[in-house]
């Protein structure tokens, strides 16, 4: 035995030492993918119109005519799309009029497949990373089992079935989701069934949705690497790396395992001994092996912190045989770390305070046709808007590629399970429950991983909670949080998702649905977001253009979406830029409303940053399908007002205005302190002439994740009390009339009697401009209250939701102007057992203008370095009177200046232009769009990277423009800068 083992010993050394010199084995001779992408021909057909014998059907040809061509991954009703025998779903009311029956029945899917040559190792494996919803595997006419789900990895030994020296058949029998489908078919493509953003996909995304492969292993094979980072310091990374071996024989096995992790060329080796038919865990830290302690390691930060910096750890599993087995990890060396203070999630990397600024993805595509690199461009459009976050909404996005683009551009991920509020369980909680397990396994190993979700606005129904929460402890090393409902528990609520004017979103509070009040950190908050016109024109019908119609609808602008407000949309248009008189005309102008209402969306929670505001994610920021709502750009890669809204309010260092207080602040979302800054304000008249009194600047320190006042612009510098010495009214008084709370002094108050519902109300005598009111209340003061106005003192609009009141002062301000002449306090619930009393009640609003200002003026900010360095600009349009933007109609037009080059670099397309709105000009270029389009047809360039858009130039200013692309897109065109100002549309 001594002899045998020792014999033994050096011959592992000595294979050691030939893989060492020799360098490791080209795990791609061990691979085979059976995807589309790969070259391999899948055709799927209905399995009521197959034949009984399907092994007959794959080996005679004419028995596979009216089969259609298919693509893996991907799904049956898209597969007949892209074939021709299914209208265009994109196009008109296509998708809507498909017959759903034709495809919610079970479909074969067929192909064949030789083996390489090259797999020479004991076994071989076929592997499907999951499918949608179930599926019946055969091999040359043998079931190997079942798939039940896109999250389960199944692993067929067919070593001993396949075919080495000819072809082999592969069926899959695949099954539809069973309806209903929240929450009872989950997990699975929950939205499939229609959403109010989303309709009804025939066949409810059923396919073979994920990879599969074939792989050539030894006896022992690795699964479930997992590189855990553990930062004592900063300055210092412990690694442990752990994975299972299993043991495919009746013998008990020994081998090296081999490391090599990089950067820094880490090297490390361990013998393990595997017992017979068992998987046996092994783990390696720094006490087993000193390199892994990693000292200054390059940390993975999220955008905006740092550098989203990776490693890779290649594990080999080495016996006397050779190389059993062998796979690479991408992994981030990072450390997640929470708390809840003050009932507000708040989330650090590193040590590092993160403010969250994201969006929330519905599904990468609705029939599931985002595939590899296109993941890349759909990511890297959010860190080009300064994101650092997605939400993968109730997990609809299964894909790997995902998770790896969003690590190389340092985008977290707030990552959902399959759960919608419903208070039921799925319909097997324990396939749910591995199917979480798996969930976690195969994606741990991914820094852009910050929080796991278990329910989208609820929580999941016992035992489900604590199942995933001990999930996540024991497979996740409860490294990153678990957020049971995705709007309540420290979080601020979800919505609203329609737009508002600016001014809500900095006024207390923006409402949520759930949740606290507060800015808090809020999972969703939208609008709706009208295409540009070109888009527009891909998916409706020519004669659905214009006026507005149902054909609208289809595309959720409308009713089905009614959470968006279609209505209210088409009326801020209307009340701010003028009525539209054609679809160009409205396209222009819905830009507009999508540029200022984002980007408010963001500048208020950033107001507020770390001093309750924590984080915010818009509902949406990707384009699932050809829509007219909730994007930030469209399905066809067009970018909106709202993505350059939100690509300047999201600026690591900003500069915004706030309209309520009229504070210039400066805005630091990054991991350091920024000093001795200096903040300019200067405003503009329509005809581009500065007004000189409002000029200022001022200076001062930006602390990381805060915001710093600079100074406040003179704009409206009081706001009247129009309630002083007017008629006032009540429901009833227990103390003091109600005439003492517009009487201006401090020391008289009115009380009502001591029961909830109460009201007080002033007459203004005539319909005024209100902008809030400034209440001062005694001991007993409201819990709850509202502000509403009227016209005839008999029908009250609300004009806040019910807030909660405090003893002393409290300014409501507006979130928009009102005109009304009676306003009132509704009192609804008492904070005493005494009645509601009020020392003083000001009504603040009045038309206080500036003659020196035009009806609408722009206020230009500018953010400098102690060198005068420009960190951050930002453009503000401005009404003297409420908001009534129409005289940018009559901007006369102006002749810019556009100065291109063009250079090629690996295989992409880079144009850069200096774009100049000369001295001479009669007016400020406003809203310029800027596109890159192919000079012989005009056709835009998509998907394009554009450094800015929508941006305005003063007289004599000029702004630099890069845009990149793939040259592919070009084909034998040049490309050309269509450059086009507001101005200039008429």
């Amino acid at each position: 035995m001594l002899i045998t083992r020792t014999h033994l010993q050096i011959k592992t050394i000595l294979i050691f030492l030939m893989i060492v010199i020799l360098g490791p084995v080209s795990r791609a001779q061990y691979n085979l993918s059976l995807n589309s992408d790969a070259g391999h021909e899948w055709r799927v057909k209905r399995e009521a119109e197959t034949g009984s014998d399907i092994m007959k059907v794959q080996q005679d040809a004419q028995q596979q005519q009216g089969w259609v061509k298919a693509k893996v991954p991907g799904t049956v009703y898209a597969a007949y799309v892209e074939q021709g025998l299914e209208k265009d779903p994109n196009f008109g009311d296509n998708i809507w009029n498909a017959d759903r029956a034709k495809f919610d029945q079970r479909f074969w899917y067929i192909t064949s497949f030789r083996v390489p040559s090259s797999f020479s190792r004991e076994k071989t494996w076929l592997i499907f990373n999951g499918v949608n919803r179930n599926a019946e595997v055969y091999l040359n006419g043998r079931k190997l089992g079942e798939v039940n789900n896109f999250m389960h990895k199944q692993k067929f030994d067919v070593s001993a079935l396949i075919t080495k020296n000819g072809e082999n058949q592969l069926a899959v029998l695949i099954d539809i989701p069973k309806k209903p489908m929240a929450n009872y078919a989950s997990p699975t493509y929950v939205s499939s069934a229609g959403w109010d953003w989303m309709p009804y996909i025939p066949g409810l995304n059923s396919g073979i949705t994920d990879k599969v492969f074939l792989t050539n292993t030894g006896d022992l094979t690795i699964e479930d690497p997992w590189i855990q980072t553990k930062l004592p310091t900063n300055a210092r990374a412990d690694l442990e790396v752990s994975f299972d071996v299993r043991n495919a024989t009746g013998n008990q096995q020994q081998a090296i395992v081999k490391g090599l992790i990089n950067p820094g060329n880490i090297t490390f080796s361990q013998k393990v001994t595997v017992e017979p038919d068992i998987v046996t865990s092994v783990k390696l830290d720094k006490e087993q092996i000193a390199a892994l302690a990693i000292h200054n390691p390059k940390l993975w930060w999220p955008n905006g912190y740092g550098n989203p910096n990776l490693y890779t750890c290649k594990l080999s599993l080495q016996t006397d045989a050779g190389v059993a087995d062998e796979t690479t990890v991408t992994f981030g060396i990072k450390r997640y770390s929470y708390d809840t203070r003050d009932s507000v999630l708040h989330i650090y990397i590193n040590d590092k305070p993160l403010f969250i600024k994201g969006g929330n993805w519905g599904m990468s595509e609705y029939m599931l046709r985002c595939q590899g690199k296109e993941y890349d461009t759909k990511v890297r459009l959010h860190k080009e808007m300064n994101f650092n976050m997605i939400r993968n909404w109730i997990g609809s996005t299964t894909d790997e590629e995902f998770y790896e683009a969003c690590d190389r551009y340092g985008i977290m991920v707030w990552d959902d399970f399959w759960l919608n509020s419903n208070p039921n369980l799925p319909r097997d909680a324990s396939e749910f429950n591995s199917a979480v397990i798996e969930k976690i396994k195969r994606l741990r190993n991914h820094p852009s991983v910050a929080v796991w979700c278990g329910d989208n606005e609820g929580w999941p129904e016992a035992p489900l909670n604590n199942w995933i929460r001990e999930n996540i402890r024991v497979y996740d090393g409860d490294a990153r949080y678990y957020q049971a409902n995705s709007h309540a528990d420290n979080l601020s609520g979800s919505g609203p998702w329609a737009n508002k004017d600016p001014k809500y979103y900095f006024t207390k509070y923006p409402t949520g649905l759930g949740g606290n009040d507060g800015w808090g950190f809020r999972t969703e908050l939208g609008t709706a977001v009208f295409t540009n016109v070109e888009s527009f024109k891909k998916f409706i019908p020519k004669e659905h253009w214009w006026p507005r119609n149902s054909m609208w609808d289809k595309h959720y602008f409308g009713p089905w979406a009614f959470n968006a407000d279609a209505d209210f949309y088409v009326k801020t248009i209307e009340t701010k830029y003028g009525k539209p008189h054609s679809i160009e005309e409205f396209c222009r102008k819905a830009q507009l409303v999508n540029i200022e209402t984002n980007k408010a969306m963001y500048e208020g929670w950033q107001d507020h940053i770390w001093d309750d505001a924590s984080g915010i994610m818009t509902w949406m920021s990707n384009a699932s399908l050809p829509s007219l709502i909730w994007q930030t750009y469209d399905y066809y890669y067009d970018l909106t007002g709202a993505f350059w809204g939100i690509k300047k309010a999201c600026e690591p260092l900003h500069i915004q205005w706030n309209p309520v207080t009229n504070e210039i602040r400066g805005i630091n979302t990054t991991g350091r302190d920024a000093d001795d800054l200096t903040a300019e304000a200067e405003v503009y008249n329509l005809n581009g002439v500065k007004v000189g009194k409002y000029s200022l600047s001022g200076r001062g320190d930006i602390p990381s994740n805060s915001a710093a006042t600079f100074f406040r612009l003179p704009f409206r510098q009081e706001n009247l009390d129009l309630a002083r010495g007017k008629d006032v009214y009540s429901s009833s008084s227990s103390h003091g009339q109600p005439r003492l709370v517009a009487d201006g002094k401090a020391d008289t108050r009115w009380a009502s009697e001591p029961s909830d519902n109460q009201w007080i109300y002033v007459d203004l005598e005539k319909q005024e401009t209100i902008r809030g009111v400034k209440l001062n209340w005694e001991q007993a003061y409201a819990r709850t209250f509202k502000v509403q106005v009227s016209d005839n003192a008999k029908d009250w609009t609300d004009v806040t939701k019910a807030l909660a009141g405090k003893p002393g002062e409290q300014d409501v301000m507006f979130s928009d102007e009102q005109k009304a002449r009676y306003v009132r306090i509704a009192c609804l619930t008492r904070a005493t057992s005494w009645g509601f009393s009020l020392w003083s009640m000001e009504v603040l609003g009045g038309n206080v203008t500036d003659k020196e200002l035009t009806a609408v003026h722009f206020l230009k900010l500018k953010l400098k370095d102690q060198k005068g360095n420009l960190i951050s600009d930002n453009f503000y349009w401005r009404a003297s009177s409420g908001n009534d933007f129409t005289a940018l109609n009559s901007l006369p037009k102006v002749n810019l200046k556009v100065s291109q080059t063009e250079k090629r670099s690996d295989n992409r397309c880079y144009l850069r232009a200096t774009i100049s709105n000369p001295s001479s000009s009669p007016a400020i270029a406003f809203a310029v769009r800027v596109q890159a389009v192919k000079a012989g047809t005009g056709e835009q360039i998509l998907p394009a990277i554009v450094s800015d858009g929508y941006f305005s130039l003063l007289k004599g200013e000029s702004k630099d423009i890069t845009v990149e692309f793939d040259a592919a897109l070009l084909g034998n065109d040049r490309p050309l800068l269509k450059v086009e100002p507001f101005n200039n549309t008429k």
